[in-house]
């Protein structure tokens, strides 16, 4: 069997979270994680969270997500531009995970990137061939007149025709579709083995959107390249990926053959993505599971699985927490008739407090039995799995606690060809 030309195995890419002299001075600006022990760290952004996949020779995986979701991180760290904070990549056979730059780069030959935004990608102080021949220049050290002529064939290759009339444009004189070839063929010029296209189309006009879709398909036959192929376009995903990877807050929660996922999806998050894309039979009916409520922070994301706070069809193992039992009584407030009453019954928002799996309020003397009944008569109006995983209401003389249960363990499973990470499988 063919080894995989990268393998990725636990990557995680936290980013340490920056705060200004206002945030270090004033407590309630400063942001700390909280840990088990009760000790805190600092905060982080969860970017990437523990990924697992492979890619083989020959391939297009595709990396799909909502903006934030990770992927375009993802992308960076395969390609080593940003270390790891954890977690394994090798590529072509060798670990490259720990490499310093100097290591790096002969491989960087091997493997390119095409960037989402060509206008910004492309230098305009450069002309396109001093662009392309670049890194010809500096990779190979071959001279001037032998990159020229190899930035014309490439250029030809990619439809920038005639190239040389081309070749000593600058990038104000090239239309994005002509950028774009020209951030392609700058790529192809090292004849790498992987490229990575970060959301290759999704900054040109949508008539020039499939012609560099076919470009990149006809550039894979022709030289045997590999894509890592990022994108939050589930309809270009469909139409050139061999196989594709879910993700949403940091974590992979669908992977598999692209005809199964859009056939039949798993995961409810894969379910919604799906339902929202648009379908040109004005007479079909469709039933949209959209997600409700907005994506997590990725300071703290939530506990289990990322998603339980928006799925239709959360269980109450999912990984409920305090902060859900505060998030609902917000969500009780919204209506204008009703946020005098539920601040009366419940007290102040702002005096409960969310810590791990426990929701807590502070009380006055005598308060508390009060409280408590009309906590469960709150409960008892919320969704099944929030009230479900709840495991109990606690009362003392200063204090009110709301405690759930611990999440399930949650790990990727095999669901036919493809691997899910859902409780519901």
């Amino acid at each position: 069997m063919t080894d995989p030309l990268l393998r990725v195995e636990d990557l995680t890419v936290h980013f340490p979270v920056k705060m200004n002299i206002l945030q270090v001075a004033g407590r309630s600006l400063k942001r700390r994680v909280r840990k088990e022990d009760g000790g805190s760290v600092r905060p982080v952004v969860h970017a990437v969270d523990g990924i697992s996949f492979t890619l083989m020779p020959g391939e297009i995986m595709g990396l799909v997500g909502e903006s934030g979701c990770g992927k375009t991180t993802t992308a960076r760290a395969v390609l080593r531009l940003v270390r790891p904070t954890s977690g394994r990549i090798e590529f072509e056979g060798k670990d490259i995970t720990a490499l310093d730059e100097k290591a790096l780069r002969p491989l960087r030959t091997r493997m390119q990137l095409v960037f989402q935004d060509p206008h910004a990608a492309l230098n305009p102080g450069m002309t396109i061939g001093q662009a392309i021949m670049d890194p010809l220049l500096i990779h190979l050290g071959i001279e001037e007149p032998e990159a020229r002529e190899a930035a014309m064939s490439v250029m030809e290759e990619v439809g920038l025709v005639p190239p040389g009339d081309l070749i000593d444009k600058y990038p104000l004189d090239l239309s994005g579709g002509q950028k774009q070839r020209a951030v392609i063929a700058r790529a192809l010029v090292l004849k790498p083995s992987l490229i990575v296209a970060d959301e290759p189309v999704s900054m040109l006009d949508m008539s020039i959107r499939a012609r560099i879709l076919e470009l990149l398909l006809e550039l894979k036959d022709r030289h045997g390249l590999t894509y890592l192929y990022i994108t939050h376009d589930l309809a270009t995903a469909k139409f050139v990926c061999d196989r594709i990877a879910i993700m949403y807050l940091g974590r992979i929660v669908e992977m598999g053959p692209t005809a199964q996922i859009f056939e039949d999806p798993k995961h409810p998050y894969t379910q919604a993505l799906i339902a929202a894309v648009p379908v040109p039979e004005p007479g079909r009916a469709r039933v949209q599971t959209l997600p409700h409520g907005e994506v997590p922070d990725a300071i703290a994301p939530p506990a289990g699985c990322r998603f339980h706070p928006r799925c239709p069809v959360a269980l109450p193992t999912c990984g409920w927490e305090g902060r859900d039992f505060v998030d609902y009584l917000e969500q009780r407030r919204l209506k204008p008739d009703r946020a005098a009453a539920e601040e009366a019954t419940m007290g102040p928002i702002d005096a409960w407090k969310a810590r791990g799996l426990v929701a807590s309020r502070r009380v006055r003397l005598g308060e508390s039995p009060v409280l408590e009944g009309r906590i469960r008569a709150v409960v008892a109006e919320a969704a099944a799995p929030m009230a479900q995983a709840i495991e109990g209401v606690a009362t003392g003389e200063k204090e009110v606690r709301i405690r759930f249960r611990p999440p399930a363990d949650l790990r990727p499973k095999e669901v036919g060809s493809r691997t899910v990470e859902c409780l519901l499988y």
